[in-house]
């Protein structure tokens, strides 16, 4: 039986006749729970159940490198909110299929060869005994609710049912992953083999050692390991559960709470009511505006960034192997553990031999609580460091295929490290070195003109801390070559993080549009608002951190030498810069109040040894205005709406190239709410006319920095994606 998803066929054996389902579907890298598949195994059911009585087993095999992939989420995008009992419809009908194979009376077995990923772990667990390869590489797990969905394709009945409410809690509600190592530990899977040929000749053996089979919650003796939500401690675990979550989520991610829902009331009702449960929490969220955004973006506009989308074409890859840094301050220690731990040969100068050693410190401290829980060993911990090469002398470098300055934001100083550096760069027929700035807001362009060769200068800004930021701003100056932007983006993928490339300007993306957050929040408490209203107005809109305590962690004072910088720079093109309104309460902070921020003791916030920081009570008195009329909703739409628009203007100059770019770049460099799928993504799921008039509403309001003019609209228009 051939159809355009998957085969079946029957096969005699030495247990006898046994049906093999083989996922295959036509035209694509992987298997997918699209329209057509549900259609295909609808009709390879019904077949098998025909051929029930002489069937003496059932196998379920992949022809892809993977097992399964899960749902059709080009589908899900398309969706409604009107089409979710459609969906509720299509998810049981998978579902009676699953449950028809899994109740013939007849041993199933599942022949992992590849990973199996949400829907694809689901399709898996329909079989009786689950068969993988032992290979690290191969993933399992149930990843939907990084995608804004649920397990609903009966993986949180079945995990709920194998590993108890609690056991299950890490792999649904955490989206856990885990490789076959695990899933044999925790009874996911039942075997390992060393090979894709070894599956089936295993498979075969277990339906003849076991001609009848069943599901474990089939049996009569069945009980949930751990207990019901009925026994005393599962059930004090719960009350605080719901709590918990709502403070994570702050409301905004309707997911997590669904799930917590399903596993919950589905572990209190037998296992066919579970799973209609499950299903119309799933239908619900697929056709929600949240789930969209984060489909949107955590899946196809990431694996656009894994694929080198925004990447320069016809440019061979290139494999960093010696990398010199100079700078082993924060951002340069950060930088030379993130290569070390990559296997790169790292060479991490500054001024003098013990700051040098200081920053090879820092790889030593970030790793010893891994070797003293055991995750990493001492002679590993070794071997990292020894990658790492302190050093006062920029004879060092020499040889280093890419060497980036990491030092502080002072031209004169950059303009110095770098002529001095950039002669030690490896030179050759075959391979020609380059040089990177990690500046965060100084125009690229302008910092080349120092190098002696600026078309291999480019701007590689990483965010501190980098040993757990993952975004990379490459930024091309206007000189820069596609080879050195290829390889500036190999680099970062090298290091295992996400590269967005933009074109130079001032800010360049990211420092830009997070200037406006920030500033926004400064211009607020200026108009009388309380600092406390507006800082938890953008914790609930989902933003990780108010923008007056974010301005403190950064540091006022640096704010204010980025603000007088813009100023020389613009006077010295003939021009006046205007400071917005928050840029003047900043500047006052600093200037009049002496208040520089965290690290010089005090900002917006006051931190007391030993205690938590608390809002600086001057702020009440010296800008807070009783009769400042505000509305939670208006504030969140500015703090919000501010990054939006000045997104849609990078995106209208060619700041930036792309929306994968810009929402990828937002979320996972300035911490815009993921719910919204990113800064152009919250654009496009408000819809793109709501959000134009809603902008238009806030710039009469509030003032010009929130109107769109006509090239960013057209902007908005012309890279709005369709699936």
């Amino acid at each position: 039986m051939q159809l355009k998803t998957l085969r079946y066929a029957i096969d005699d054996t030495p247990a006898g006749p046994v049906g093999t389902i083989t996922f295959d579907e036509q035209g694509s890298p992987v298997n997918t729970m699209c329209a057509q598949w549900q259609d295909d195994l609808a009709a390879v059911t019904e077949q098998v159940v025909k051929d029930k009585e002489r069937l003496k087993g059932l196998v379920l095999a992949s022809a892809k490198t993977t097992f399964f992939a899960g749902a059709d989420l080009k589908g899900v995008m398309r969706m409604q909110a009107s089409d979710a009992p459609q969906v509720f419809a299509e998810i049981e009908r998978v579902k009676r299929c699953f449950r028809t194979l899994e109740t013939l009376g007849i041993p199933v077995v599942a022949c992992i060869n590849g990973s199996a990923l949400g829907g694809g772990m689901e399709t898996a667990l329909v079989g009786h005994h689950r068969i993988a390869v032992d290979d690290p590489k191969l993933q399992l797990g149930l990843p939907e609710l990084t995608l804004g969905l649920i397990p609903g394709a009966t993986g949180i009945t079945k995990f709920t049912r194998l590993l108890g409410l609690m056991g299950a809690q890490p792999y649904v509600m955490e989206s856990k992953l885990f490789g076959p190592r695990e899933a044999l530990e925790i009874g996911i899977v039942h075997e390992l083999v060393e090979s894709d040929g070894d599956l089936r000749p295993r498979a075969l053996a277990w339906i003849a050692g076991h001609p009848q089979a069943q599901h474990p919650w089939d049996a009569k003796d069945y009980k949930m390991p751990g207990g019901t939500p009925a026994s005393p401690q599962v059930a004090g675990a719960l009350v605080v559960a719901p709590a918990m979550l709502k403070a994570k989520t702050r409301g905004r991610y309707p997911a997590p709470e669904a799930a917590l829902a399903a596993m919950v009331e589905g572990a209190q009702v037998d296992y066919d009511t579970a799973t209609r449960i499950e299903s119309r929490y799933l239908a619900g969220l697929m056709a929600s505006p949240v789930a969209k955004n984060m489909i949107n973006t955590f899946f196809f506009n990431l694996n656009a960034i894994k694929a080198g989308q925004s990447r320069p074409k016809d440019v061979p890859r290139y494999k960093p192997q010696k990398v010199g840094i100079l700078g082993a301050g924060m951002m340069g220690a950060g930088i030379a553990y993130a290569q070390a731990s990559r296997g790169i040969a790292t060479v991490l100068k500054d001024v003098s031999a013990e700051k040098a050693e200081q920053g090879r410190a820092y790889s030593a401290k970030v790793t010893q609580p891994r070797v003293d829980k055991g995750r990493m060993s001492a002679a590993d911990q070794q071997a990292l460091l020894a990658r790492i090469t302190p050093t006062a002398s920029a004879a060092d470098l020499k040889g280093c295929e890419l060497i980036i300055e990491a030092v502080f934001e002072q031209r004169e100083l950059k303009a110095k490290v770098t002529q001095e550096a950039e002669p030690m760069l490896a030179h050759t027929p075959e391979f020609s070195g380059f040089f990177a700035s990690n500046t965060s807001t100084l125009p690229i362009s302008g910092l080349a003109e120092a190098s002696a060769r600026p078309q291999k200068f480019v701007g590689i800004h990483f965010f501190s801390p980098v040993d757990k930021m993952k975004l990379v701003e490459i930024i091309r100056g206007k000189q820069t070559d596609d080879e050195t932007v290829a390889r500036a983006y190999d680099y970062v993928l090298a290091l295992g993080k996400l590269p967005i490339v933009v074109n130079d300007s001032r800010g360049f993306y990211t420092s830009r549009t997070f200037g406006t957050y920030v500033m926004e929040g400064a211009a607020m408490l200026g108009e009388g608002i309380p600092a406390a209203v507006i800082e938890n107005a953008a914790v609930q809109a989902g933003l990780p951190v108010g923008p007056l305590a974010v301005l403190d962690e950064t540091a006022l004072s640096l704010s204010v030498h980025v603000i007088d910088q813009t100023r020389a720079d613009v006077a010295a093109e003939g021009k006046t810069y205007t400071a917005t309104p928050g840029e003047l309460l900043v500047e006052r902070m600093v200037k009049e109040l002496g208040r520089n921020g965290r690290a010089a003791g005090g900002g917006f916030y006051d931190y007391p040894a030993g205690e938590k920081k608390r809002l600086w009570p001057e702020l009440k008195a010296l800008f807070e205005k009783p009769g400042a009329e505000w509305r939670v909703q208006d504030i969140q739409d500015r703090l919000l709406y501010r990054q939006s628009v000045e997104t849609a203007r990078c995106l209208a100059e060619g700041v930036l190239t792309s929306v994968h770019d810009a929402n990828v770049g937002s979320i996972f460099g300035i911490g815009f709410p993921a719910w919204t799928g990113g800064a152009m993504q919250f654009i496009y799921g408000t819809g793109v006319e709501a959000f134009c008039k809603r902008a238009d509403e806030l710039a009469a309001a509030h003032g010009a920095e929130f109107a769109l003019d006509t090239q960013a609209r057209e902007a908005i228009a012309r890279h709005q994606p369709r699936y």
